[in-house]
């Protein structure tokens, strides 16, 4: 198929990139580095219906003002002001720190040490992490080190896997159910290109936004 011929293409140019951003999402997890940890929940957080840099800034922002441990609402709030439905996320965000943070420590990375299948780590994070579904969940794990099996099955991966004749059709809702099948059908996608399936999400990514990032 010409869209797969495509992503042959494309990736010898970005292979590198991709290795060397793959590499640093691993260090985090191997150096237990709460910090960049928790900048990456907050992150995940912020992401859906809003673009990624845009996120990021605002995590800095917050990680400026010392409000990623120790942040009011109002103060979360007015640090997140380009992030689409702030409002919600904003409330999020303090959640995320009443059940995760304890004595100004982050302890989720300690909670996760749990799990030896990222697969069960999601199903805990979907269940844990209110604004977390799996793509999320997914996307945190990933960018943690933790996560190179899941697929982050966002808006412009679905189109590039429908293009690549995956899938049939775009789908409205994602259940977990449908997600984990269409990350079955990527997996194939992958394994018949021989791109490892995070390499393949960070291809599809930069095709759609000209962008390696997270």
């Amino acid at each position: 198929m010409e869209v797969v011929r495509d992503f042959l293409r494309d990736y010898p140019a970005v292979e590198g990139t991709i290795r060397e951003r793959i590499e640093g999402f691993r260090r985090i997890w191997m150096n237990r580095d709460l910090e960049s940890m928790l900048k990456e929940l907050v992150f995940c957080l912020l992401t859906p219906q809003s673009k990624a840099r845009t996120c990021w800034n605002a995590v800095e922002r917050l990680e400026d003002r010392g409000l990623l441990t120790d942040g009011r609402y109002g103060e979360v709030l007015d640090a997140i002001p380009d992030v689409r439905f702030k409002y919600t996320k904003a409330k999020r965000i303090i959640m995320a720190g009443e059940r995760f943070i304890e004595r100004g420590e982050f302890i989720l990375p300690g909670e996760l040490e749990a799990f030896t299948d990222p697969f069960e780590a999601r199903e805990f994070l979907v269940s844990e992490v209110n604004g977390f579904g799996y793509k999320e969940a997914s996307h945190f794990l990933r960018n943690i080190g933790l996560g190179e099996d899941l697929a982050i099955l966002d808006r412009h991966i679905l189109r590039n896997l429908l293009r690549a004749g995956a899938i049939s059709g775009l789908p409205n809702s994602l259940t977990g159910r449908r997600y984990r099948d269409i990350e079955v059908r990527m997996g194939d996608v992958s394994r018949s290109m021989n791109i490892p399936l995070s390499h393949l999400d960070l291809l599809l990514w930069f095709r759609e936004t000209g962008d390696v990032f997270k």
